[in-house]
């Protein structure tokens, strides 16, 4: 009878669970309610006012606001990167909080103040959009707005009197838009100098505060007085046009600026080598100093003279003498085909003291190979005077930021002129018919100066700046600058295009100092360029 029990309490579990499968089934699929039906979706402009309120705060700032750009590129960045970030803030926050701690702290008898748990927890901030401003000065300005809903714990332990008591921060919120400017843009990584950051409105900061285990913020009327003395605290301090700066470059290293000027008297030169098969030489020389974009200097031609006399004076921008050198070239001039390299000799600017003119006799070698045997022989020497003179400590702007600030004129500047400084920063839209490699070519009083080429590019930035040494200011002159390209093919029916000019009256460079400005490229479709100009005088 046991074995037929069995039997049938088995066959009874498995009828019974086959039974409930199929009617909890048929209940399932044939009892659903019917009356649910699927979320309407409308637009945010035709939702009832109590909700839009309750949801405005949580819309994105790149949504309400048109020029503010998404950035969840960002946002997925600080997600992955959090742990690592958190850990390295925090290290950085205990370095820069503790010895400020440790100075105020015996001021209101308190023994000890350190950090007993210090992390910002899991939660990154998020960026709700961006926005991007453009202007005309070497600098890039952001605006993020950003929201941080974190969970960081915060527990600073406190001695005073022979007690101790724990201060816990937690559940911290902070709402807020600052202001980023990443100035000026150098040619040195990571391509800014300085960081500037300014709150563009009151923030927003909400947390809890554990003293012992019990909540202070639930204190009637602490909550608010705490949150209007942080917000009126950090506006103090922050709020624009107040600024926190970071310097990240040193001045000098970043822009290399000019810190003097090169005299540089051609003489005479004696004994050169005749070049020509019938008659004498027609030599000139050329100036030329190493790791400069500035175009070289030349003297005029002596037809027929293997013993010239120049006594021509040049001035040339130094920006580092310890590296620096001045090269002289000694040439041949020919009407016809290339001139001819009669050659050369270098002097290093550090063997030059400071405000001493130096006179220097120098052969005239055939290129600067110490083993090269061409050397052995005489190609004629040549006299020159030069004299460095730095700038002093009030002809360089003080703060790198104002480094578009209008310095003096040099020493050595003609009395009642000055120096004209011209920037070519970057052009836009420019466009050829058949090439597209632009460069741009300044005319001014005769002179004529270019800038390097570039390839391929509609949107070209030179960065190039050059000097023009003045008697008298230009008040009543122009300066034509044009942008050409050229073909870096041979055999092209088009070889050279003007992509456009400009003609700018200096006047107004006269009287306001400085004068940053696009023009508008003539005979040109669309294209601009983008000119800095400087009157600089000795006082």
């Amino acid at each position: 009878m046991g074995f037929v029990s069995t039997i049938l309490g088995l066959c009874g579990f498995g009828v019974g669970i086959s039974t409930g499968i199929t009617l909890g089934y048929y209940f399932f699929i044939y009892f659903q309610s019917s009356d649910v039906e699927d979320p309407t979706v409308r637009p945010l402009v035709e939702q009832e006012n109590e909700s839009l309120q309750r949801l405005l705060h949580e819309i994105p700032f790149w949504i309400k606001n048109p020029d503010f750009d998404r950035i969840d590129w960002l946002n997925k960045f600080l997600q992955l990167m959090w742990p690592y970030l958190d850990k390295a803030i925090c290290k950085t926050a205990k370095n820069i909080v503790t010895p400020i701690i440790a100075e105020h702290i015996p001021k209101y008898k308190i023994e000890s103040m350190e950090f007993e748990v210090l992390t910002l927890g899991s939660l990154p901030p998020t960026f709700q959009g961006m926005k991007v401003y453009s202007t005309d000065e070497k600098e890039l300005i952001m605006e993020p707005f950003l929201k941080w809903a974190g969970n960081p714990n915060v527990v600073i332990a406190v001695k005073a009197f022979g007690l101790k008591a724990t201060v816990q921060v937690v559940d911290l919120q902070v709402f807020g838009q600052p202001r980023v400017t990443l100035k000026p843009l150098v040619p040195s990584f990571p391509c800014f100098a300085k960081i500037v950051v300014s709150l563009m409105q009151k923030p927003h900061v909400d947390f809890g505060l554990k003293l012992v285990g019990a909540d202070l913020m639930s204190i009637p009327g602490l909550y608010r007085f705490v949150q209007e003395i942080i917000k009126d605290q950090v506006s103090s301090m922050y709020l624009w046009p107040k600024t926190l700066e970071v310097q990240i470059l040193e001045p000098t290293t970043a822009m290399k600026k000019p810190v003097g000027i090169l005299h540089v008297n051609v003489l005479k030169a004696m004994k050169l080598r005749k070049k020509d098969l019938l008659g004498a030489s027609d030599p000139y020389v050329k100036l030329k100093l190493t790791e400069s974009k500035a175009p070289s200097k030349k003297t005029t031609v002596r037809h027929k003279n293997l013993n010239p006399e120049w006594n021509e004076e040049f001035s040339m921008v130094i920006k580092d003498p310890e590296t620096q050198a001045s090269e002289l070239f000694v040439y041949d001039w020919e009407q016809i085909g290339k001139h001819n390299k009669m050659g050369m000799n270098v002097v290093p600017l550090k063997e030059l003291t400071p405000d001493e003119p130096k006179l220097m006799t120098l052969d005239v070698l055939k290129n600067m190979n110490p083993n090269d045997a061409q050397n052995d022989k005489l190609h004629g020497q040549i006299v020159v005077e030069l004299t460095y003179r730095p700038f002093k400590g009030d002809d360089l702007p003080k703060d790198f930021d104002n480094s578009g600030a209008i310095q003096k004129a040099p020493e050595g500047t003609p009395p009642g002129g000055g120096v004209l400084v011209v920037t070519i920063h970057e052009a836009q839209d420019v466009e050829g018919k058949h090439h597209i490699n632009p460069y741009t070519r300044i005319i001014f009083k005769g002179e004529e100066r270019k800038t390097t080429q570039v390839k391929k590019s509609r949107d070209p930035r030179w960065e190039e700046g050059f000097t023009f040494m003045l008697d008298e200011p230009p008040s009543n002159d122009k300066l034509h600058v044009e942008v050409l390209s050229t073909s870096t093919r041979t055999g092209l029916l088009h070889p050279k295009e003007k992509l456009g000019y400009v003609d700018i009256r200096l006047a107004d460079v006269v009287s306001n100092r400085r004068i940053n400005e696009k023009y508008y490229l003539i005979d040109s479709k669309n294209g601009q360029i983008q000119i800095e100009m400087q009157w600089q005088t000795p006082s």
